[in-house]
């Protein structure tokens, strides 16, 4: 009985790591990873075979596998102490999907010494699956803003709901949803991975990394080949034995390499400096789903909106808005 009442724990204690202690009302993460906890064969821990575990299409939640030859050493010496969660393939009765754990999967895989991973298996549907994986996802607190920020636009981009309804299960506010897509737009998706997580970099930096992308033209194409050389020196270093303080992280040293390759606005235009070529239009995702686009030029600024009640409204209330915004200028710049 005890050993039964610590395997149905387990994920108990992953609902309550992302409860809010100040309130008694679950929250959307706690009801899915419940519902997992319900799902689960018998509460049983089985060890099954890492190749019989495939990934599906679940969402990928981090930028790279750094640190996963450390996680295999502590497996081998000391055991899995967590284990993963899988669930029936409806295709393939001897295979499995994994829901969560993908760094103790690929740790296994990678070890000659461990054979078997530990495992609930749970009968669950695509979607109760996903809710699952995002409420175990928010329990951790190793990603960084920008893989939780991709981590969103995948949901968004996969179908699984409104930026509302992403706000609501990864339990933020819809602004901060709406604010994180509007920065990776700014900065480009593939610059994004290019850099990799760079931990300890916050939501105020990759903004200012956007605005200065935009602002100077820089070519996101070659920041991101100039990230992926910096990265590529940082592991060379590291691997040599030759790293310091400040470049433990690759992704960091590559953040702060593209931040110091784009051109400041007061450079003459002789100093070194990236290739530019026209600014492409930034798109900014709106709470319904919908996008604006934003576009500079030598004659200014210029905003576009689709059709719709929305642009309707923002005809009539353009002048209030504007003067909003600029009094709000001007206070920042006191």
């Amino acid at each position: 009985m005890t050993n039964k009442k610590q395997r149905m724990s387990l994920l108990d204690n992953l609902a309550g790591a992302t409860a809010p202690a100040t309130s008694g009302a679950m929250m959307p993460g706690n009801r899915a990873l419940r519902a997992a906890r319900d799902a689960v064969d018998t509460h049983r821990v089985w060890d099954l075979d890492p190749d019989q575990i495939d990934l599906g299409d679940r969402i990928r939640d981090r930028l790279d596998d750094d640190g996963l030859t450390d996680l295999r050493d502590s497996i081998e010496q000391n055991g899995q102490t967590v284990p993963i969660l899988v669930r029936r393939d409806p295709r393939q009765s001897d295979r499995y999907l994994l829901v969560y754990g993908y760094r103790r999967l690929m740790a296994i895989r990678e070890s000659d010494k461990v054979h078997r991973i530990r495992a609930l298996v749970a009968s669950m549907e695509d979607d109760d699956a996903l809710r699952a994986q995002i409420s175990e996802n928010m329990a951790r607190r190793d990603l960084t803003y920008i893989e939780k920020a991709l981590f969103a636009r995948e949901l968004v981009d996969s179908g699984f709901g409104t930026q509302a309804q992403v706000a609501e299960v990864l339990t933020v506010t819809k602004s901060s949803i709406s604010m994180a897509l509007t920065i990776l737009e700014m900065v480009g998706p593939d610059l994004v991975r290019a850099i990799g997580p760079a931990q300890g970099i916050g939501r105020p930096r990759w903004e200012a990394l956007g605005r200065a992308i935009d602002d100077s033209g820089a070519d996101r194409e070659e920041l991101a080949d100039l990230a992926d050389r910096q990265r590529m020196l940082s592991n060379s270093a590291a691997a040599l034995g030759q790293e310091g303080p400040d470049d433990a992280d690759p992704s960091v040293a590559a953040f702060e390499a593209v931040q110091a390759a784009i051109p400041k606005p007061d450079e003459a235009p002789a100093r070194p400096a990236l290739r530019t070529k026209p600014v492409r239009p930034r798109r900014i995702p709106l709470a319904d789903g919908n996008k604006a686009e934003l576009s500079r030029s030598a004659k200014g600024v210029r905003l576009e909106l689709g059709r719709g009640d929305f642009a309707d409204w923002m005809e009539q209330e353009a002048g209030v808005l504007l003067n909003e915004l600029y009094q709000r200028w001007q206070d920042q710049r006191g």
